[in-house]
This record gives C-alpha cells, structure tokens and sequence, in this order.
C-alpha cells in the first residue's frame, strides 16, 4: 500500500469526513480474502478500520450479523460507521491478541471451554435482518469439497486420478455429505477457531463471522477442537469433545436419542470434509489470490484426514491415499506465487 493507493485515498477522505480532520490509518493487516485492516487512532481512542472492495465483497452479511451475534449476546466488534457504496467500515477496536498465541497445553482446554460455551448462541442466531441463513446443503458440502479436487489435486500438485482413485474421493464424498446432511442443523459460525476469537479484557470476542449459514451442530466445534493451525493430543481434544456433546443434549441442540458414539462420528467426519476443503483453499490462495504463507498449512490439513479416516472402515482406503500418495507431495517446494487477479463479485468466494 502507498498513499497513491485509491482505495487509501477514498478511505481517507471518508475518515475526515467523519472526523473532521485528517487522519492517517496505520495498514495492520490483510486475510485470507480481499479484505485490509487498519488501526486509526482519533483523540487518544483506536478504531478498526475494514477496506473491503464492495466489487469483490458483499458487506452487506457482516453487518446483518454483527447486530445479529450482539444482540444474541454474544461479544463481536461494534460496526460504528459503514459505507456501503465503497466498502469500509468503521469498527470497535478489540486489540491484537489473538488466542491461538496465548494457548498452551496447560490452559487450551479451559480456554476451549469457554469458546464452546459460546456456541449454543451462535447456534440460536439462524438469521438476520436479511433474512434466513443460507443453508449448508448437499450443493454446499459438494461444492466446498470439490475446492480440494480443483486447486489441490489438479492446480496445485497436478495429481491424474486412476479410475479406482476417482471412484474411491467419489464414494468418501459421499459418506462425508450424508454424516454433514444426518446432523440436526444450527446456526452455523462457519471458521470458529482459535485466530478468530480474541481476548479483550480477560473475555472471548468472536470475529470473521460473515459467513455464517445453517449447518451441522458439530461443524464449529470440530472447528475449534481440531484447528488447522494448530493441532492439541487427543487426551486434550476428547475431553472437550464429551464436554460439547453433554452441552449440545442440555441445550437441546441434540436429541436424548444421539449417543455419544454418533456424536463423535459426526464430529469426526465433519472435521474430514472441513480438513479436505481447507487444504484446497490453501492451495487456491497460492496459486489464484498470491498468498503462499498458508501452503505451510496443508501437511498438518491431511495429517488429520489420514489420522481420522482410518478409525473408520469405509474411509481406510481414503486414508491410505492420503498418506501415500498425497502427504509425500507437500514435501516438493512450492510454485511461484500466481499474481492475484480481481474478479467480479458473482465470481469472489469467501476463504473459510
């Protein structure tokens, strides 16, 4: 960024026109979407300043929920000022501290305590002033699978599946969509981990929830528990997971009928479908967006699939594929980063 950036200098005009002085925003940060983040600092008081490109972004979903999350109760930024027509939005600024930093192996599972205290109500908010939240359907599970087979397997790592491999992503896609479809549906935060919660004053504030939808009860808890940053032994991840079960049956987020037995199953492939789908978004943003710094990412995406998939029968042979045949690739050096290109909105896909 420069100050001949036009997207700086229209933001910058905005500001003092809010303000009435001028004012230099401090870039702090880009994600893994088009957005950019900036501090501002006004009389002594910091504020958050979002630049997302009405043209490759539609805002319009953050802002329905973050009144949405608030008024749920749920502790998420404070939108002050937006203008639509040019995309930036002014924000309560929460701080830098991210969670995933403060995390060790002796707090993570107080810590994922409270975050998965947090859920019930995520799972209350099943719309907004824009009406219902979409809904994550057998399209939307087979779409955010296919990112993996087109930007990792052929994109990235130019991978020519034999018929017996085709046949085989075929029938462990399908084993993972039914256990997605089988799972009773909730208010869906859709990227609930650990650089998506911040701490501010002691508490857990919630962010990047644009992308909410109307999903699987295990799909924010699988989430957290089994992030793709960072990966905690199963003597700490199991404890939390029976933790979550008992608060989804006194919540009523689950039936007397489910056993903890179908729960984990549940949990298990949704963390598949969510590690395989990751992992072509990491390589999507390589090679279509310029961002190679999440390619580090994708050994420890496919180490959960292959770890989780043989506990279960049908999935063995995906296990085995991933573990032969793929897990030995994220040793070759990647290719040069692809020079992102802007696209139309129609055409902009989010980055969960």
């Amino acid at each position: 960024m420069t100050l001949s950036d036009p997207r700086f200098l229209s933001m910058s005009c905005w500001l003092q026109q809010l303000f009435g002085k001028p004012l230099q925003p401090k870039l702090i940060s880009g994600d893994a979407s088009f957005r950019r983040y900036f501090r501002l600092n006004v009389d002594g008081r910091d504020y958050i300043v979002t630049d997302s490109p009405p043209n490759l972004l539609d805002n319009k979903p953050f802002i329905a929920l973050a009144r949405a999350y608030h008024q749920a109760g749920i502790r998420v930024p404070k939108v002050l000022e937006f203008n639509e027509a040019e995309g930036f939005i002014l924000q309560q600024d929460l701080g830098d501290k991210l969670l995933l930093p403060e995390l060790t192996e002796t707090n993570v599972s107080a810590w994922y305590l409270k975050a998965l205290a947090i859920l019930p109500d995520i799972a209350a908010v099943r719309e907004s002033e824009l009406g219902p939240l979409p809904d994550y359907d057998a399209a939307f599970v087979e779409r955010e699978l296919a990112i993996f087979s087109e930007w990792l397997l052929d994109k990235h790592w130019q991978v020519s599946l034999t018929a017996a491999e085709h046949t085989m992503l075929t029938e462990s896609f399908a084993i993972l969509t039914a256990s997605a479809l089988a799972q009773p549906q909730v208010g869906m935060h859709r990227d609930f981990h650990s650089r998506n919660l911040m701490l501010k004053d002691g508490k857990l504030w919630v962010i990047d929830f644009q992308d909410a939808v109307l999903g699987p009860v295990t799909y924010d808890a699988v989430s957290l528990l089994r992030d793709c940053y960072i990966r905690w032994p199963d003597a700490i991840v199991e404890p939390l997971l029976k933790a979550f079960f008992e608060q989804c049956r006194e919540q009523g987020l689950v039936g007397k009928d489910v056993d903890f037995a179908t729960f984990s199953r549940w949990f298990d492939l949704m963390g598949v479908q969510r590690h395989l789908k990751a992992a072509g978004i990491f390589a999507r943003l390589h090679h279509r967006d310029g961002k190679s710094g999440y390619l580090k990412d994708i050994p420890l995406t496919l180490g959960y699939v292959a770890d989780i998939c043989e506990r279960y029968p049908q999935l063995q042979a995906l296990s085995s594929w991933v573990r032969l045949r793929l897990l030995p690739l994220t040793q070759q050096p990647a290719q040069p980063e692809s020079q992102p290109q802007p696209r139309p909105q129609a055409e902009a896909k989010e980055h969960k």
